[in-house]
């Protein structure tokens, strides 16, 4: 694929230096002429806020900042955070690109995104194995959201699905879940959600999933890297997933479309008015280049359509029939519900419908982290314990919700669990961290050792359980003894690690790497960095 697209590329630089950036298609670009505005927006620098899902775009990004003088910088993060930079004015960026209209229509408060533009379009769909696909009777039909669940029911299917609350694929295909059963493609209410028949079949199909994550393309890899039946994604993430599959000779996906649940990112390219002129010329230059026919094609080659129905002739192969990828089908997706149905159905989907998290929070309290260290994690964990904080992100704690607090040193210091999944049992726990004062060595692997302990005392059929470890040290050693006792488990629970301070990120990338989860550093920002591993249970 991504031969494809350098071949593209270098076909759009011939064309361009001969002919200059012609504008996009129809209802594509205001047709006032990149080169012009090519010329006036050379030098300036143009921040973009992203979902992660563009890093997949960067071969054209790229290519559009050598051809218009731009220099671009794409900041990813996930589209809760990018709806809460919106909110606050979104100071220190020029532009905003997440992968669907609704978060900016739920941050953009202060009506700053001018010029906003879709750049491509992805349905969000099943990613099923394709024996298992055949076995569940879902290919050469439609397939309805009611089939799902009662695959899900059956025990016959369990799938892989970013959080709702932290990313766009995941809310998507949730409201769109929401819709099917509720049997109606527009039109969501407050009194819907409230439906008791609803809310039962919701809580019963969020069961299916088997593992979580805020990142929609950090889903695609920890599906590639595992043993799963499925995963919910965008189109074009399943078509990367499959080119990769399909590489290492193994099975690749069945691209199932929900008949009556179907969601669409529309990825919306808008530029933030905080009143630069040279700003905002750059950014028409980038986004009409964007717009181009030829970005367009490329755009395409990834896996991504330009428009509702059908695609080119050209990037025909990309979208391969014998995955289920249906290219004649019209993309009619449900209408989204109003910012305040919305915001109200994903406070639902993180106290109430979701399988419960069970999280065990690794706190290094070693001396190293005297000070200043030790004030940032009590803070950080203020916002993901006291519930008035957690809100603000999206973060509550989801209905028969576990917690468990392991302060470690050189050993396990005290255990502390939460009562219930209650504010004041909640704020207890917090209290007991503010109570701890740093001092002595440090030994993750110890803490991590117990941690899991704990969590395989638990049904993990119940819950989306994860260990969640802070450090800024190293030790010396104990790898060998976790990985051991992990075999020995043979349950699936992830350690997310959190790097402060001089904490060897090679050790921590280890216990990611044996456990499917990931590292997240959280030196500039440590309660951000709590704030993005809780979106990933």
């Amino acid at each position: 694929m991504r031969k494809r697209i350098l071949a593209l590329l270098l076909c759009m630089a011939s064309v361009i230096a001969m002919a200059g950036c012609s504008s996009g298609g129809e209802n594509r670009g205001d047709g006032s002429g990149e080169g012009s505005q090519g010329t006036e927006a050379a030098g300036e620098t143009l921040k973009i806020l992203s979902g992660s899902e563009n890093q997949e775009l960067e071969e054209i990004i790229n290519a559009c900042s050598e051809e218009t003088g731009v220099e671009i910088e794409m900041d990813y993060k996930g589209s809760v955070d990018i709806m809460r930079e919106l909110e606050s004015g979104a100071w220190d960026y020029d532009a905003v690109w997440p992968a669907s209209s609704i978060w900016i229509s739920m941050g953009d408060t202060e009506h700053i995104v001018k010029h906003a533009q879709s750049v491509s379009m992805t349905p969000v769909v099943f990613g099923i194995r394709q024996s298992l696909a055949e076995e569940l009777g879902f290919t050469g039909r439609d397939v309805y959201v009611s089939d799902l669940l009662s695959a899900i029911e059956e025990g016959k299917m369990r799938f892989c699905m970013t959080s709702a609350t932290q990313s766009n694929s995941g809310a998507s295909a949730y409201i769109g879940f929401l819709y099917a059963l509720l049997g109606r493609q527009e039109g969501m209410t407050s009194e819907d959600l409230q439906q008791e028949t609803l809310q039962t079949q919701v809580r019963e199909l969020l069961s299916g999933v088997e593992r979580s994550s805020g990142s929609s393309d950090w889903l695609k890899d920890l599906f590639l890297e595992g043993d799963y039946d499925a995963m919910v994604n965008y189109e074009c993430l399943v078509i990367d997933a499959n080119e990769q599959l399909e590489e290492e000779g193994k099975e690749p996906l069945q691209v199932i479309y929900p008949s009556d649940g179907l969601t669409i990112a529309d990825s919306p390219l808008g530029y933030l008015d905080h009143g630069e002129s040279g700003k905002e010329d750059a950014f028409l230059a980038v986004q009409e280049y964007l717009l181009s026919d030829e970005a367009q094609s490329a755009v395409e080659a990834t896996g991504r359509r330009i428009r509702a129905n059908g695609v080119s002739d050209e990037n025909k192969d990309v979208f391969n029939s014998d995955w289920g990828i249906d290219t004649e089908r019209i993309l009619s997706p449900i209408q989204m519900p109003d910012a305040d149905v919305l915001r109200e159905a994903l406070d639902l989907y993180q106290t109430a419908f979701k399988k419960p998290s069970l999280n065990v929070y690794c706190l290094d309290f070693s001396g190293s982290m005297y000070g200043e260290g030790e004030q940032q994690l009590k803070e950080a964990m203020q916002q993901i314990l006291l519930q008035e904080f957690a809100a603000r992100n999206l973060l509550q704690a989801s209905e028969g919700e576990v917690n468990v607090v392991i302060p470690f040193n050189e050993e396990v210091m005290q255990i502390f669990y939460a009562a219930d999944d209650s504010d004041a049992a909640l704020e207890e726990l917090y209290n007991e961290i503010t109570g701890y004062e740093a001092g002595g060595g440090t030994n993750i692997y110890v803490a991590a050792r117990e941690a899991l302990e704990i969590a395989c005392s638990y049904d993990l059929d119940q819950y989306t359980p994860a260990i969640i470890l802070m450090t800024d040290g190293r030790s010396l050693e104990g790898m060998r003894e976790f990985e051991q006792a992990y075999e020995n488990a043979g349950e699936d629970v992830p350690v997310f690690s959190i790097t402060f301070g001089d904490a060897d990120p090679n050790q921590l990338e280890d216990l990611a790497g044996l456990t499917g989860g990931r590292v997240f550093d959280g030196t500039d920002n440590l309660t951000e960095a709590f704030r993005s591993v809780k979106g990933y249970n």
